[in-house]
């Protein structure tokens, strides 16, 4: 019996030994690997000691003498608080802000500075004090963007130092006194009304300049149509005219011919002459200038008249005779 109790204290101790090398493999394997994500880097110190930077995957250590340390470097942002800050005139404003940054030098952000958010906060409150304070309340109001940009470029300098990049700085809000809030919005309604009156004075220029531009276009068509009315009535004028003139030249040419070949005497022309004298007389005029021709005309129309009397005479002695056979 003591044979066996021998065998079962060693086998106790072996298992016993066995289990504690086990624990001890285990402990020093979850001591000695470390896996880093893709977003990280490892700083790992020998007995306190920078050794080596790792990246992302597997990394291997000392069990009890390295250490690993991992730095995020992923875009973060630090939300600043609302502050009070003086602005050059005077004005206490309330402003909030954030920032946005990365991590560049994972060396520099572990040994450069304790804790770098709060180094990046801190500097950011300092900063924007700085900048507001040499900024009037109306320039804070209207130049949000261009504050944006040169609190960035204020944080950035410095924070380079600590490996980390200041990406953008956002001015969430900025808020005046009541008091100057109230002026403000009634600022703005009256700059609102009075760009209102002047949009609407300008509608009624150009409403009125519409309405004269279209009544000189109706007047221009009107003196057109007018025109060639006008224009049309002279031609047709013009084309009678010319007509009758043509005709009146025709029949002067006519007559004239129909003088020559005819070859009228003084007798026929005295003739056309009394019919004009008639025609003349016909008229209302109360005074009659007669051609200096006149003397040499009348002469004609003496001779035909006397021409005319002795064929009477001759024309009463001829029935005169006849009657005279009759009685013998």
């Amino acid at each position: 019996m003591a044979d066996a109790a021998l065998i079962d204290i060693g086998g106790m101790t072996t298992i016993i030994i066995s289990a504690g090398i086990i624990l001890l493999a285990a402990l020093l394997g979850y001591k000695s690997i470390y896996i880093v994500r893709p977003f990280e880097r490892g700083i790992i110190e020998r007995f306190g000691k920078y050794n080596r930077a790792t990246g992302p995957g597997l990394a291997l250590l000392l069990p009890y003498a390295e250490r690993i340390q991992r730095v995020d470097m992923r875009e973060s942002l630090i939300d600043i608080p609302p502050q009070d800050v003086i602005t050059k005139d005077n004005v206490k404003i309330m402003v909030d802000a954030i920032v946005y940054f990365r991590v560049t030098d994972p060396f520099k952000v572990v040994y450069n500075v304790s804790v770098f958010e709060d180094a990046v906060a801190k500097l950011a409150l300092t900063n924007l004090r700085q900048l507001v304070g040499s900024l009037s309340l109306d320039e804070t109001l209207t130049l949000r963007e261009r504050m944006n940009t040169a609190l960035r470029q204020q944080l950035d300098d410095v924070a380079n130092r600590w490996g980390v990049q200041i990406t953008r700085v956002e001015l969430e809000h900025i808020e005046p006194p009541k008091d100057i809030t109230e002026a403000m919005g009634m600022q703005m309604k009256a700059e609102r009304t009075k760009r209102a009156a002047v949009l609407e004075a300008e509608g009624y220029r150009q409403s009125e300049i519409l309405k004269a531009e279209g009544k000189r276009q109706a007047d221009m068509l009107d003196a057109d149509g007018r025109a060639h009315a006008i224009r049309k009535i002279a031609d047709a004028e013009r084309y009678k005219q010319v007509t009758l003139a043509q005709g009146e030249s025709e029949a002067i040419q006519s007559v004239f011919k129909g003088i020559h070949e005819g070859k009228a005497t003084e007798d026929v022309l005295a003739f056309k002459y009394i019919g004009a004298l008639e025609k003349i007389a016909e008229g209302k005029a109360t005074k009659v200038f007669m051609p200096l021709e006149l003397t040499r005309l009348m002469s004609g129309v003496e001779a035909i008249r006397e021409a005319v009397t002795d064929g009477k005479n001759k024309e009463e002695k001829h029935t005169h005779k006849e009657e005279e056979k009759k009685d013998v």
